[in-house]
């Protein structure tokens, strides 16, 4: 659930106060939630609790009376990715049935185009009519909605039947399961490697470089959104995974780095080695903290292990592997060069020249060249973004 957008439709029912628990439930699972409650449904409980729970406004009018800020009913319905209206009133599913739009909770459910899941609420007898029941048989026939029956128990009248609203936790597992179900990369492993490496002069010293692991990261939070099973592969950072599905290696050398990503490399489906590796390491690391007795130091530097182009050599016609180039001149020639030269699918260029780009901030300015020749460019965006855009491209690569 976690970074799932998901809007909770309330209406006016006793049974509000459950909706109540759903939404703090949805929030502790790290999903973005957004309330709207028909007039009728305040009567029961506040727009305050829902405010407090999602941490976002709660929206009831079509326009704010005092400010005259329109709440847009269209953007509500597009920006979520499940629309669920819980309690729904026989109300309610009356003018669902019928396009009615008399309020803003409606007029957004009209204009969604994400998944609909509705939770009815009812009295034993209303939840029998026969009316009732036909609009219950029609919104199933519609596509993308989901009908959550009511279970059975006793009722605000004093009656004891079909009709109560079904618990929070197991509307919060339907939801959880569907979007399981439903992720495009479930059943693909992926590899990604993050930060820079330190290559040590003695205890105290290293080489190393600027990153931060932020794209990396990004990009591993990403795929396991999508349903990949994820191996983040990273150099010294300060830098938390968010997903805890995400099995995490910390190392802090080049040799480190290959010999944890070979270990697995040939069971991976997707390869994103986005890692600032070291290109040269010191031939002899001293024991002991170097003293500055001279006003000079020489180091002999070689070469580390080539991650990128090992696995180039090894990689199967199943596999994706994607590769970034961080330039400072030449961006292109040296990125397309790099592509060829390490026989990767896609590879990411980026350029110091760009402000807002590289090493150590929150956003990057990419371009996406892959190896049969398409290139796309995009503007500067943060690195979560990019992540997204690359997955997007991952995907199109794996359907090919």
């Amino acid at each position: 659930m976690r970074g799932k957008k998901i809007v909770v439709g309330v209406t006016g029912s006793i049974a509000a106060y459950k909706s109540a628990l759903l939404v703090r439930l949805l929030v502790k699972a790290g999903a973005e939630v957004r309330v709207i409650m028909t007039p009728s449904a305040i009567e029961f409980i506040t727009p305050l609790t829902f405010s407090v729970l999602s941490k976002n406004p709660v929206v009831v009018e079509s326009h704010n009376k005092i400010t005259g800020v329109w709440n847009n009913h269209v953007e509500a319905g597009m920006w979520a990715d499940a629309f669920v209206i819980a309690p729904a009133s026989a109300n309610t599913l009356a003018k669902m049935v019928f396009g009615i739009a008399d309020n803003q909770l409606l007029t957004s459910y009209l204009s969604a185009r994400c998944p609909v899941f509705v939770a009815p609420a009812m009295d034993l007898d209303m939840f029998q009519h026969p009316s009732v029941q036909a609009n219950i048989s029609k919104i199933k026939s519609y596509k993308n909605h989901h009908f959550i029956s009511p279970t059975e128990g006793e009722l605000a009248s004093g009656l004891t039947g079909e009709g109560r609203m079904e618990e929070p936790e197991i509307i919060f597992k339907k939801l959880e399961d569907f979007f399981f179900t439903n992720l495009p990369l479930k059943g693909m492993k992926a590899l990604v490697t993050a930060g820079p490496t330190h290559e040590a002069i003695d205890p105290v010293r290293f080489i190393g470089n600027r990153s931060s692991g932020k794209m990396g990261f990004a990009v591993a939070e990403e795929l396991s959104k999508r349903g990949a099973t994820v191996k983040l592969v990273t150099g010294p950072s300060n830098l938390s995974v968010i997903d805890k599905a995400i099995d995490r290696s910390n190392v802090e050398t080049a040799e480190e780095m290959y010999t944890v990503c070979m270990k697995d490399f040939s069971e991976m489906d997707i390869i994103v080695m986005s890692a600032a590796v070291a290109d040269f390491r010191p031939d002899f690391s001293a024991d002991k903290k170097i003293s500055k007795k001279n006003n000079t130091l020489s180091l002999s530097l070689i070469p580390t292990q080539d991650i990128l182009k090992n696995m180039g050599e090894r990689k199967s016609k199943n596999q994706i592997l994607v590769g970034f180039a961080l330039e400072t001149d030449n961006e292109y020639a040296n990125a397309k060069e790099k592509l060829i030269r390490k026989n990767l699918d896609l590879i990411v260029l980026n350029s110091l020249k760009d402000q807002g780009a590289g090493f150590e901030v929150d956003t990057n300015k990419v371009t996406f060249i892959e190896r049969s020749g398409k290139e796309r460019t995009f503007d500067k965006k943060l690195k979560t973004d990019v992540a997204k855009d690359l997955v997007d491209a991952i995907m199109v690569s794996l359907k090919k």
